[in-house]
């Protein structure tokens, strides 16, 4: 068997950024290769790749097309199609290059596998499974409060789940989504998870010397850390953790929140700032910048006591995952828990519900430091069974 995972062609792999798309791509590849699969990664040619080990082919683009358009607009979805076209031709080389073998197609986007369907012939079609994970965030909503978003924006995903052998999900919702409303069959769904690198996200295995020069560069040292990681946008709810948190940082001028991840939207990441300020506690709201995934980030996680997770909407929130892999208890606002249920049925283990008694319940992490140990190495224990690379997977392998 021969199993192709396709880069999203959004930045090149290994990512430079928090692209959580990209590193799932990375992570099951290793992972595969540790079982002694045959797989190799197929993804944007970029002449700046990070240095690395893994087996990749890439599709030409252009190298003003390499680089990562966080915006969003129509260089971003310009590039998408091109890569697209260009993908899919080097996929036709491929398959038959590799004709006779069991061939597996592994997609993560939509507009990649899009215009592989629509550009590739039935010959060449019948030769492959397809398998398409759904990482949208779009389908957490109502169904009358999405239907036209994903009408307009994502027919193509849509599309492309009619038309994969196999369609993983990360949660039940898309799972009921897909077959209620799009007639996509319940045998050719699988649910399955993210994981997380637990040797990479491990306090342990943090670079003190890196986080002592952090503390010192951001006058951390003496203060407690609340750190929250994602894409700086409305939808990610940095200012409503700032609203949250300000009560309590008045109260305890040790407090201070640390938010990275890149900058989406920036007149929101103004709006945070300008809160900050207002509010006399700007020297204590600090903005890390678009942080590498792996050690770099595993440096801000030791660099903070615990993880907050307060988005508005997440397909999957592999952040948490990481989070409780380094040993950080995370509070995950009540949406979250309850359109994930993987997550808030572990309630716990290094889990805390946002709820009325938050003041108390950080208070109680941060002070009570046998309470703190105990979530420490709860969080780590179930991530290191249940969310590993390793059972993402094998889960995966099992239903190609």
């Amino acid at each position: 068997m021969k199993i192709f995972e396709i880069g999203t062609g959004y930045t090149s792999i290994p990512a430079r950024m928090g692209a959580a798309t990209e590193i799932v791509v990375e992570e099951l590849t290793k992972s595969f290769r540790k079982m002694n699969q045959d797989v190799t990664i197929v993804d944007i040619k970029d002449k700046n790749r990070l240095p690395n080990d893994l087996p990749i082919i890439e599709a030409y683009m252009p190298q003003a097309f390499s680089s990562t358009d966080v915006k969003l607009g129509i260089v971003h979805k310009m590039k998408r199609v091109l890569y697209s076209i260009s993908l899919t031709y080097k996929l036709h080389s491929l398959i038959r290059k590799y004709a006779g073998e069991k061939i597996i197609l592994h997609f993560h986007n939509q507009y990649n596998l899009f215009f592989f369907l629509k550009l590739t012939p039935e010959s060449l079609r019948q030769k492959v499974t397809i398998g398409y994970t759904v990482h949208s965030y779009i389908w957490f909503g109502k169904w009358e409060a999405i239907k036209e978003t994903i009408k307009k924006r994502y027919f193509q995903e849509v599309y492309c789940c009619q038309h994969s052998d196999r369609v993983f999900v990360l949660n039940n919702i898309v799972s009921d989504m897909l077959k209620q409303h799009y007639e996509v069959k319940q045998e050719n769904i699988v649910t399955v998870i993210n994981g997380v690198n637990v040797d990479v996200y491990n306090d342990e295995s943090s670079d003190k010397v890196e986080v002592d020069k952090l503390k010192d560069k951001y006058g951390l040292n003496g203060r407690k850390v609340i750190i929250q990681v994602g894409s700086v946008c409305d939808r990610k709810n940095q200012l409503g953790t700032l609203k949250l948190l300000l009560p309590i940082m008045k109260k305890h001028i040790d407090l201070a929140m640390i938010y990275a991840g890149g900058v989406i939207e920036s007149e929101y990441e103004q709006s945070i700032q300008e809160l900050a300020k207002k509010e006399g506690v700007s020297d204590r709201v600090l903005y890390m910048g678009e942080v590498s995934p792996g050690k770099q980030l595993n440096n801000l996680y030791a660099l903070a006591d615990v993880a907050i997770m307060n988005s508005k909407s997440e397909a999957f929130a592999l952040v948490i995952a990481e989070a409780l892999s380094a040993r950080k208890p995370i509070f995950i606002c009540d949406d979250i828990m309850q359109s994930l249920a993987f997550w808030g049925k572990n309630e716990g283990k290094g889990i805390i519900r946002i709820k009325s008694s938050f003041e108390e319940d950080l208070n109680r992490i941060l002070t009570d430091k046998t309470y703190y140990k105990e979530m420490q190495e709860a969080g780590r224990k179930f991530i290191v069974e249940e969310f590993s690379w390793d059972v993402a997977a094998k889960m995966y392998l099992e239903n190609f």
